[in-house]
Order: C-alpha cells, then structure tokens, then sequence
C-alpha cells in the first residue's frame, strides 16, 4: 500500500513569533485581621512609582484567608497552610508565573514561607514591618502581648468606631484618624471582623519560624522606627543575617503604608532602580 507523503515546501521555515513576556505582577498582602481595603491609597502611589520602571507591571491585593473577601474562610493557623491558600487563589486567577510580594506583618512571614518553599514562584520581596522568630526573640517589643492587644480589640465591646480608632492609635503616628475612620468603618460593614480567625491568624503568625538564611529572591526590608508593636530592630537583624537592604522611617509607625505611603513606594521604586532583579526563569506554579 502507497503512502503519499505532501511534498516540502520550498520555502524557507518562518520562525514562530516570540511569546510575549508576561507582565510584572505585583501581589500585597496584610497583616493580622486586615484586609486588602486597608492597604489605603498606597496602591495607586505604588503604580505611579512603578510606572516608569515597569511600565506594565498590574498589582493585585489579596486577602488572606478568614479577612475581606475570603472572610468566611477558616483562616489556618499554620503559615504555610495560608501560603498554599494564596497559590490556589493565584492559580484560579489564571497566574502561572514567578510574581513580586510586598508583605506587611503577618504578609511578611506568609511572603518569606512562599520565597524559602517555592523560590521559582517569588521573583522580589519586600517585607515591611516584620517579626518574625528567631530574629524577633532578641526585642521586648516583638513578644505575643504587643499582638494581644489587637485580638483584645476584636473581642471589646467599644463600639466600632471606639474600636477602630484605638487600633488606629496602635498601629499609626502620622495618620490623621477622620481621613481613614469612615473608611474602615465601611470595610467593617462590608466584611465584619471575625474574632476566631483573628486569634487563628494571631496564633500562625506567633507559631512562624523563618529561617536565617535569605531565600533566592531579592529582599527589601522596610521598617519604621515609632513602631509601638514591632521593633524596628527587628528588621535590621533580619537584614543582616540576610545581607538584604533595609530602609528605615524614622516617625511612621507599624502601619507603614498607610502612614507614608509616598515613602514606601519611592523606597521600593528606588530599590529596583538600583538594582537589576535576578529572578528565576518563568515556570508553571505546581
């Protein structure tokens, strides 16, 4: 039996066009019962700042389990348990490659878990305000009671508002407490704080242990000197061990971004100026 095979074409092979590269995905993440909404306006400074560099880079807030849209959530209270929460939600968001993380408190040590576990998947971090053991043990003012505050907050019966403001006053020195109230409030409304997943998100975030040795993706650590929950020491003993950059502020407290969210930004912005990222080569997430 004849097989007729098509004959080749005499012209020459077109190569495929390239792929385009995929954009520059930022992912945030919040501390302990906070969500995606209280990252404020620091966002869109974030995007300015980052325009130029990478001028299509997209940023995606994402709340962590039991907090905002994932309230409902039983929140672990293992931090790598809330790290392949994060990966699920990113996978059903259709990402597949390696994203840049900025962590805040509880961020941080889901941020720094995600590096050390999945290296290929982290191309950047920068971790504001951390505490993070064995480094925290050092400082008075990174123990379990500092956080106690927060979860005794959640279980007053202060009015919300009384609420809010006290928490405000714990976690911020130059923020105006009527600009970001109502805000807060209405997040409050929308997405009611759960005592249960604060104290679960209260206990991984205690439970973490980090290790000293920096993982494989670039590191910024930002810190502030007028934290009254984190000693900004903290991060500079982290910074050591790592042999990653720090940048302090001298006035903001805990809650960096929200205090000066300008400064945060242009400190990011200026570190990646500074430095070309060497990130791992794009891959699939597992």
């Amino acid at each position: 039996m004849n097989t007729r095979v098509a004959p080749l074409s005499a012209e020459p092979a077109r190569p495929l066009p390239a792929a385009a590269a995929p954009a520059p995905l930022w992912v945030l993440m919040r501390g302990v019962s906070r969500e995606s909404g209280h990252w404020g306006v620091f966002p869109d400074h974030l995007r300015r700042s980052l325009r130029e560099l990478q001028p299509a880079s997209q940023l995606l807030m994402l709340d962590l389990p039991g907090t905002g849209s994932k309230r409902r959530e039983v929140s672990p209270m293992q931090v790598s348990a809330i790290v392949e929460a994060c990966r699920l939600e990113l996978r059903n968001r259709g990402v597949r490659g390696p994203v840049s993380l900025v962590g805040m408190s509880l961020g941080a040590a889901v941020l720094t878990d995600w590096a050390n576990r999945y290296p290929e998947e982290v191309e950047a971090g920068v971790l504001i305000n951390p505490s993070l053991r064995p480094f925290s043990e050092l400082f008075r003012k990174s123990q379990p009671l500092n956080y106690l505050g927060l979860l005794l907050l959640s279980l007053s019966r202060f009015g919300a508002r009384m609420r809010e403001e006290r928490v405000l006053r714990l976690t911020t020195r130059l923020t105006p407490p009527q600009a970001v109230i109502d805000r807060w409030l209405e997040l409050q409304r929308q997405h009611p704080l759960g005592v249960r997943n604060t104290a679960r998100q209260l206990i991984a975030s205690l439970r973490y242990r980090a290790s000293r040795t920096r993982p494989a993706a670039p590191m910024l650590l930002l810190c502030s000197k007028a934290d009254g929950l984190v000693d900004w020491r903290c991060s500079q003993a982290i910074s050591r061990a790592w042999g990653a950059p720090l940048r302090l502020h001298t006035r903001a407290g805990h809650d960096l971004p929200l205090d000066d969210p300008q400064w945060v930004a242009r400190a990011v912005a200026e570190w990646l100026r500074d430095r070309s990222i060497q990130g791992v080569e794009p891959g699939e997430w597992h």
